[in-house]
């Protein structure tokens, strides 16, 4: 009987008999702009607004597809970003089977090029339509930056390194879409906050003191409670 070889399996098939799909990979790079959380968008070539994304290359790794889709499509470099989850509905793209891992990246807003074209998301949703199934990677995504903002203070620096607690209470309230009452934010989040000594400087109101994150201070359970309600 004759040995299977290195290129079959059992069955006596070798990987190029099986039908494969395209591998994509797309990026959702979410930031904070005037009090609202927004997701970077580019034109697709097909038209419309999409995530910036590209197909696998061979022999390339998702994480560094996922690198070159940002520097290719939008002209960003050097963004830490995390794998979401593949999407793998075989309809998702008219033009063939074409499966997708999804990223995100949390960034400043002064991170991303000035011309950067922004999308409003507001309780997890995108103003207006993406194409393929982009609206539920920005859905995703904002659950995991809302999961990672429940157990730290700010962990992207999306207000940098100083900020106020107003300030801080009004990025949570824009990723959480929800108001928060200004004493009970205040008294769950101050244990991870140091107090810099310093006030605002704001062009109108009073000064305020800033703060700056405690090291990689985690929030209180508690706090889970408040800004999920």
């Amino acid at each position: 009987m004759q040995g299977v070889t290195e290129r079959e399996d059992p069955a006596g098939k070798s990987l190029t008999d099986y039908d494969r799909p395209s591998v994509a990979v797309d990026v959702a790079v979410l930031t904070y702009l005037d009090g609202e959380l927004r997701v970077l968008v580019v034109e697709h070539r097909l038209g419309g607004r999409a995530l910036p994304g590209t197909f696998l290359h061979r022999g390339e790794r998702l994480i560094d597809a996922a690198d070159r889709a940002l520097r290719d499509k939008a002209g960003i470099t050097g963004l830490k970003f995390h794998q979401l989850r593949m999407f793998d509905d075989p309809d998702r793209d008219e033009r063939g089977w074409v499966i997708s891992m999804a990223h995100t990246a949390a960034v400043p807003v002064s991170d991303l090029p000035p011309d950067a074209a922004l999308r409003v998301v507001d309780g997890g949703a995108v103003d207006g339509d993406l194409a393929f199934d982009h609206t539920d990677m920005v859905r995703l995504a904002v659950d995991d930056l809302r999961a990672r903002y429940t157990a730290q203070v700010d962990p992207d620096r999306l207000l940098g390194e100083e900020f106020t607690v107003l300030d801080l209470r009004r990025l949570y309230e824009a990723i959480f879409d929800r108001p928060l009452q200004k004493d009970s934010f205040r008294r769950h989040v101050v244990a991870a906050l140091d107090n810099t000594g310093r006030l605002s400087h704001p062009c109108q109101g009073r000064p305020a003191e800033l703060f700056r994150r405690r090291g990689a201070a985690q929030l209180p359970a508690q706090a889970a409670v408040l800004l999920t309600g």
